[in-house]
């Protein structure tokens, strides 16, 4: 079993937006090392946590870890995509939560073992799978989807400078031979893109393999999904916090979040009582959280992170 030596970020300000209550029902949707579970569990009495992972080592990990909380009934374990929320909680009998919390984007663990293919930094077979159960891999992607659909993605997840030249390299090459590796495919990114571009920015495969990686696992489908299901579980005070770690991510929460927290627009000289037409659900954050500077210097990959938060007002 892999062992998870995984910090989380902005671990006391996202559960802290959750105003726990001891006897509450609570949701971590992306289980990963367990940390804001442990974190949750601490402040529970009577409460019980469902916590949520796709990824067997994550489930398996946690187990072991928190067997004594499991045993007591206080934390349950669904080895399961969070878009399944609504559908997953409703067999355990739960209709309504107290609070969720998301921390997206691919944990440490998964970067780090080299074998899982997420990272242009390890020599592996082109996978990035979240959930190792699933048929469609990177390799899939990278040798059998069109010209169109590689541009497609590279744009829209990779928000890549070059996505013609990667797309088209990548069809050169594959003609050849299918791509198997991830250093066979960082490769192929270097020499699709110009040089004095490669000297800037970071690594140059680092905005392919995250669209790679978007769209093997449908992260943002997942995401909007699984968000939609979550504010509607959500019980009169309930409050969702979610930890994102790239501007996509963000995006889709900070919109998701506006609309719901948006009223009505009415016809102007409508005769509204106080509060008839208020929304539902108001923002914790008009602005995100941010790690602190400590935090940054701590963990380098807290530094792109942003904590957004919402709350049910009514019913």
């Amino acid at each position: 079993m892999s062992e998870f030596e995984h910090v989380t970020v902005l671990l006391n300000e996202a559960v802290a937006l959750l105003d726990i209550k001891p006897d509450g029902l609570y949701v971590d949707a992306t289980l990963g090392g367990g940390g804001h579970t442990g974190e949750i569990l601490k402040q529970l009495t009577t409460g019980t946590l469902y916590s949520f992972d796709q990824d067997e080592t994550a489930i398996a990990y946690n187990a072991k870890q928190y067997a004594d909380e499991i045993a007591a009934g206080k934390l349950v374990l669904i080895h399961q995509n969070f878009r399944t929320l609504k559908s997953a909680l409703a067999e355990r009998g739960v209709t309504a939560v107290d609070g969720i919390v998301y921390d997206l984007g691919v944990s440490s663990v998964q970067f780090d073992d080299g074998q899982r293919g997420f990272s242009y930094n390890y020599d592996a077979e082109l996978d990035m799978r979240m959930d190792q159960r699933q048929t469609l891999t990177a390799k899939t992607i990278v040798n059998e989807w069109s010209f169109n659909d590689l541009l497609r993605i590279l744009s829209r997840y990779g928000e890549d400078r070059f996505p013609k030249q990667i797309a088209r390299k990548i069809e050169q090459h594959r003609e050849n031979a299918p791509i198997q590796t991830t250093f066979e495919l960082v490769d192929i990114i270097k020499e699709a893109i110009p040089a004095p571009a490669r000297r800037k920015g970071g690594h140059p495969a680092k905005r392919t393999f995250q669209a790679l990686r978007i769209a093997v696992n449908d992260e943002l489908g997942a995401l909007e999904d699984s968000l939609t299901q979550a504010i509607d579980l959500l019980a009169p005070n309930g409050r969702i916090s979610v930890i994102t770690f790239q501007s996509l991510e963000d995006r889709l929460v900070k919109q998701m979040f506006r609309e719901k927290t948006t009223a009505p627009e009415l016809p102007a000289g409508l005769p509204v009582l106080p509060g008839q037409f208020e929304a539902d659900y108001t923002l914790l954050t008009r602005k995100p959280i941010l790690p602190s500077q400590d935090e940054m210097a701590e963990n380098h990959r807290s530094e792109s992170a942003k904590l957004r938060g919402i709350a049910r007002q009514k019913i």
